[in-house]
């Protein structure tokens, strides 16, 4: 039987690659700080209660695939390479953050990038860098640095690029945006820009589906991994509402401070995934497939009580997103 070792994978990313592996008939063992997921006990997934600082080499001694959920810097690739030398395949989760514009803005700068297409894995990125990875300018700096490291090890390491994640146990589950306006009963949706930006979205499991694939075909290589559709924020929005079974009038303004969302982009942003699927890749389904699962996750929270599965009320991300008072007054003066 192939294992597979998933650091830091209680995440939402990682769930979705334990739980599909381990459909797989692989044995699957997660590291964490935080207590196994229960859909993940159910499935055989054993837990490693470990820091990635305290991992060794022996860890991953004669394991088929290696996974990391969690490599934001430098030093956290170089644990990974330590532990890439024992494994046959080997994935470092990163993400659209790093690519750049011909301006030199990128996804966290302040000034919106402008990309001429889908995105290849050969375009710009941002320069390496150490600051702080929690930071605006340091996430994607940090993420290239990672890579580098990890790719220049020369060790089979498959970097993967996802944009806008969603599934099952996402910390900042953004189609909260449009449930919570739901549960709160809300009858109009504002869009910014007629609903018409797009940011491309990723399943959590369609990921999961291109690791496995490169788990049989281990490299040194960088791939896009995104959903098979590049879906509009109007798109998303009337997606929610159809699956909550939810009727509401959609305002559509043009540049407005009101009606924003988390893929409200002046121009689009869309990852090529050509060389994925050069390698065998198939998506498990397009965005709307892909979400119930999320959609259902967080209805089911938010019911129970269940505070850990839905963002809290004073959440700085999404405060922005739930200006009902501004709304309602701009409403009434139409």
């Amino acid at each position: 039987m192939p294992d597979a070792l998933i650091v830091a994978g209680s995440g939402v990313i990682g769930r979705a690659i334990a739980l599909r592996m381990a459909a797989a008939g692989w044995q699957v063992r997660v590291t964490g700080r935080t207590r196994l997921p229960v859909e993940l006990h159910t499935a055989g997934v054993s837990f490693i209660a470990t820091d990635r600082a305290d991992m060794r080499r022996e860890l991953a001694a004669g394991i088929d695939l290696l996974v990391d959920c969690a490599c934001y810097t430098a030093d956290h690739a170089r644990t990974l390479v330590e532990l890439a030398a024992e494994a046959g395949s080997t994935v470092l989760l990163s993400s659209k953050a790093v690519y750049i514009d011909a301006a030199g803005n990128h996804a966290n700068s302040e000034v919106e990038p402008r990309f001429d297409g889908p995105l290849p894995e050969s375009a710009p990125t941002m320069p390496p860098g150490n600051i702080d990875y929690n930071s605006r300018a340091g996430y994607g700096a940090n993420k290239v640095a990672a890579e580098q490291v990890s790719l220049d090890s020369g060790l089979p390491i498959t970097v993967l690029r996802p944009s806008r994640v969603h599934g099952v146990g996402n910390r900042r589950p953004r189609e909260w945006v449009f449930v919570k306006r739901i549960l709160d009963g809300r009858r109009s949706v504002l869009l910014r820009r007629r609903g018409g930006g797009i940011v491309h979205t990723t399943a959590a499991a369609n990921i999961a589906a291109l690791v496995e694939t490169v788990a049989h075909q281990p490299g040194t290589r960088i791939l896009n991994i995104a959903d098979p559709d590049t879906p509009t924020a109007l798109d998303i929005s009337r997606t929610v509402a159809r699956h909550l079974a939810h009727d509401w009038t959609e305002i559509l303004l043009d540049d407005h401070p009101l009606g924003n969302t988390p893929w409200d982009s002046t121009h689009p942003v869309t990852l090529d995934t050509s060389a994925a699927t050069a390698l065998g890749y198939q998506p498990v389904g397009d965005y709307a497939t892909t979400v119930a699962a999320q959609l259902d996750w967080l209805i089911s929270a938010a019911r129970s009580g269940d505070t850990s599965g839905t963002p809290p009320t004073d959440d700085p991300y999404f405060r922005q997103f739930f200006d009902y008072p501004a709304e309602d007054e701009f409403l009434a003066g139409r």
